[in-house]
């Protein structure tokens, strides 16, 4: 076996090339749904919460079923397994069913997933009540980012595998940081309509005074 072979496996493949069809279908969702003048933060917050929501369903929603009620990916068969061991090599603790990533994953697929979803309606109908649910989603999100490593670092980092550099820089570092980075910018968008919206009031209240 060759040295990309062990970096780059069929099931590497099979695993991003997944990741890519649901990244297409969101875009492709976007200009389906939303008007072509909508805002371009628009169109990217409607293709990342459609990503965000199908990813959520499809890949932890496997993990969760196999990881539930004595099932463990490490124990496990199937086309799902598979991509989740292949996982597992850069982060055992998701083989084992460890029950702090487990606790965090049904927040993520029973809580996560449905509210991505309402956002996207909000978006489709424009309404602006959108802006705080994104900021309540994104909070969830990188707290939960933050409490599945935490704990693992704290401790010296015993199940991570940074071997591989498929395995770091592309499943633990690249994957996981998209869910750092796009969250906080979100926010931020949704903030300045927030913040703005409610200066905007405080501004006519005090005109309507003068």
């Amino acid at each position: 076996m060759s040295s990309l072979d062990q970096v780059f496996t069929l099931t590497s493949a099979i695993s991003l090339l997944g990741v890519g069809a649901i990244g297409f279908i969101a875009a492709a969702g976007a200009n389906a749904l939303l008007p072509k003048n909508a805002r371009w933060q628009d169109k990217f917050a409607f293709i990342w919460l459609a990503f965000d929501a199908m990813i959520h369903f499809s890949f932890e929603g496997s993990f969760l079923y196999l990881s539930v009620f004595g099932r463990s990916v490490n124990t496990s068969t199937g086309f799902f397994a598979d991509l989740w061991k292949e996982y597992t090599l850069a982060d055992a603790r998701w083989g084992v069913s460890d029950p702090t990533v487990v606790s965090l994953e049904l927040l993520t697929v029973l809580g996560a997933g449905p509210l991505c979803c309402y956002i996207l309606n909000q978006i489709i109908n424009n309404d602006p009540s959108r802006h705080y649910w994104i900021v309540v989603l994104c909070t969830a999100e990188l707290y939960g980012g933050w409490m599945t490593f935490c704990p693992e670092w704290l401790t010296g980092s015993p199940n991570l595998n940074i071997s591989n550099p498929l395995h770091l820089w592309v499943y633990l570092v690249f994957m996981n940081m998209l869910w750092v980075v796009i969250p906080l910018w979100l926010m931020r968008d949704s903030y300045g309509h927030i913040a703005g919206s409610l200066r905007q009031a405080q501004a006519s209240a005090q005109a309507k005074k003068d």
